[in-house]
């Protein structure tokens, strides 16, 4: 068994898909465009591991994004080294991205660093 996909509701669908192109190299597919509903999506791959849906629809209804809330908080990313989580760390930080964390060794091993990603999502860049 494996997670195929997850899914995201995004306000700006065209800002989402190029920031995790930019940044992460994503692969968006050609976009889905459902007329009657207005829903919208891109499903973006990673090369391997779990796709993510950025999804966008006239239904959206806002919430408050806190860093500490329950359900869903954050997706991680692997980079594949330490020195491209340094190094994608920077180039967040340098481009205006507020870092939460690291990059640091947590205390289960991970060596990561974590960031307020686009429209306020956290993401979580590791090894």
């Amino acid at each position: 068994m494996k997670i195929e996909h997850i899914a995201m509701y995004v306000d700006d669908l065209e800002g989402a898909k190029d920031f995790f192109k930019k940044y992460f190299g994503a692969v968006p597919n050609e976009g889905y465009h459902n007329e009657k509903t207005g829903f919208r999506s891109y499903f973006l791959s990673f090369g391997e591991g779990a796709r993510l849906e950025i999804m966008n629809s006239p239904l959206i209804v806002e919430s408050e994004k806190t860093v500490y809330r329950s359900g869903y908080v954050h997706a991680a990313i692997s980079l594949g080294s330490k020195e491209a989580v340094d190094e994608l760390t920077e180039k967040f930080k340098a481009e205006g991205f507020e870092i939460l964390s690291g990059p640091r060794t947590t205390g289960d091993g991970y060596y990561e660093s974590a960031i307020i990603g686009f429209e306020g999502n956290v993401i979580e860049i590791t090894v």
